[in-house]
């Protein structure tokens, strides 16, 4: 079974930057290139929410519009990582930011086409 593993979570304060890594581990390295893959997040009381996800051959990458202009995705092939490079980040970006591969055809922005979720990574905004 394919796995993630999220890092890079913290404590950031508003207008700050951040950057978080997803990699998988064990013997799921080998397939970790050939799927999109995709962040999501978790806020406390909601439900969890896409936020940007990237083609395999990052030609193509996907936003939410609450994180366009401010987060990118990206992926390093030769490392098998995917990255959050978030920017200007605001209290409302406060969450538990997961990774998942794209395992099945649909919207990048649907979770449903997605599984390997990580156990996550939290982010916490101070004023």
């Amino acid at each position: 079974q394919v796995q993630v593993v999220e890092s890079g979570g913290g404590l950031v304060q508003a207008g700050g930057s951040l950057k978080l890594s997803c990699s998988p581990s064990g013997r799921t390295v080998d397939f970790f290139n050939f799927y999109p893959m995709g962040w999501f997040r978790q806020a406390l009381g909601k439900e969890r929410e896409f936020v940007a996800a990237i083609t395999t051959n990052s030609l193509d990458t996907y936003y939410a519009d609450s994180v366009k202009g401010r987060f990118t995705i990206s992926r390093d092939t030769a490392n098998t990582t995917v990255y959050l490079q978030m920017n200007n980040v605001q209290p409302e970006d406060a969450a538990v930011y997961y990774c998942a591969a794209k395992r099945f055809p649909g919207a990048f922005s649907d979770e449903r086409y997605y599984n390997t979720f990580g156990r996550g990574t939290a982010v916490t905004v101070s004023p």
